[in-house]
C-alpha cells in the first residue's frame, strides 16, 4: 500500500495506486494522480472523469473499455466517445486510468 499527500492530507493508495476510500477522491487529488502518471489533466480529461462519476454513481461499477466508449458517445459525441479518442487522452488505457483519476475502484475486468 503506497500513499500521496495533497494538501497537507494523506491519502491510502492500494498496490494498484487507486484510492482505498473512494470518499478521499476531489480534484485536487485527481491532478496529483495523473502528476504520478506524467499526466496533465485539460478540459477533455475533465470531462471524462465527472462522466465516469456519473457512471460510477448510477451503475455502481468502473466500466472496462467498451462500456466507457459507449457512455462519453452516448453524453458527449462521437468524436470524444471513441476508443482513439480516448486512448489519446489516457495513455492507451483509458478504463484503467480514468477510473483511477477519477478515484474509483480498477474495473474488473481489466488486467
Amino acid at each position: 500500500m503506497s500513499e500521496l499527500t495533497v494538501a497537507g492530507q494523506i491519502i491510502a493508495l492500494d498496490k494498484d495506486g487507486y484510492l482505498c476510500k473512494l470518499d478521499d477522491w476531489s480534484e485536487a487529488v485527481a491532478a496529483a494522480l495523473a502528476q504520478r502518471e506524467a499526466l496533465i489533466l485539460t478540459e477533455e480529461h475533465w470531462q471524462v472523469l465527472k462522466l465516469l462519476r456519473e457512471f460510477y454513481a448510477e451503475f455502481q461499477l468502473s466500466p472496462a473499455n467498451r462500456p466507457l466508449i459507449k457512455y462519453v458517445a452516448l453524453k458527449l459525441g462521437p468524436e470524444q466517445g471513441n476508443s482513439l479518442h480516448l486512448n489519446r487522452l489516457f495513455n492507451g488505457t483509458p478504463a484503467k486510468l480514468a477510473a483511477k483519476l477519477a478515484g474509483l475502484p480498477k474495473p474488473t475486468n481489466c488486467l
